[in-house]
């Protein structure tokens, strides 16, 4: 799992393709991808291995360029990282010599400090770590849910969300829309709204009938050759 969070922007995709050159050949990674998220809307992104969805991410997070097409986040187009943009990782990331409260301010260099210290200890209390401000990465138990700190903080911050996972029930979960994309060349095969309340019950008819239809999209194109096949 793999997150993009930006402030709450619509993030506008158009026509976006991106291919690689090795001395033997070009790898066609994305091809015509073209999506819009609202502002404050979580998307989630769901493929096979090597179908381009890590690269759509890293290119909304301006590490990644030599691509065509265009990319907007609200009116501005995105040419490079910005402060305006963050990614979170499957698992934590911190800084195992620096303490909690550390950490969570490292990437707010340039802000005032009453306005670090305000943001830091809103956070902390968000994802129920307001008590371990000082404590050092170690110390913090295992059984931290990264699913349901992110989408707590999510629900009270309203940003736009994008995420990138293999795990079709996590994004369902999470997910506002699913987009599920083809292999590679990757393209945008079909985009699922997820219309179910939060929280929301993995087990209910709704959840897995979105699953199953997830599902047939990642099998259909395995299963046509085996079809004719007989």
């Amino acid at each position: 799992m793999t997150i993009q969070s930006v402030h709450a922007s619509k993030l506008i995709i158009e026509n976006l393709n991106k291919r690689y050159f090795t001395p033997a050949s070009e790898v066609v990674a994305l091809k015509d991808i073209d999506l819009t998220i609202g502002a404050g809307e979580f998307v989630a992104i769901v493929g096979a291995s090597g179908c381009g969805k890590s690269t759509l991410l890293r290119i909304i997070a301006g590490l990644e360029n030599g691509f065509q097409g265009s990319i907007r986040l609200g009116y501005a187009p995105v040419a490079g990282p910005g402060l305006d943009r963050g990614m979170v990782f499957q698992e934590h990331r911190l800084i195992r010599w620096l303490t909690v409260e550390k950490n969570v301010a490292f990437g707010l260099n340039g802000r005032e400090n009453g306005e670090k210290e305000r943001i830091v200890r809103e956070h902390l209390e968000l994802v129920g770590l307001a008590g371990f401000a000082r404590a050092y990465p170690h110390q913090l138990s295992g059984g931290i849910q990264m699913q349901q700190e992110i989408l707590r903080i999510w629900e009270v911050e309203r940003t736009t969300m994008v995420l990138v996972t293999h795990d079709i029930d996590e994004a369902i979960y999470l997910g506002d829309r699913v987009v599920v994309m083809s292999n590679r060349p990757g393209t945008v095969k079909k985009v699922l709204p997820v219309d179910l309340p939060r929280p929301r019950d993995r087990s209910s008819y709704e959840f897995v009938q979105i699953r199953k239809e997830i599902f047939a999209e990642f099998f259909a194109a395995a299963e046509r050759p085996f079809a004719y096949a007989i």
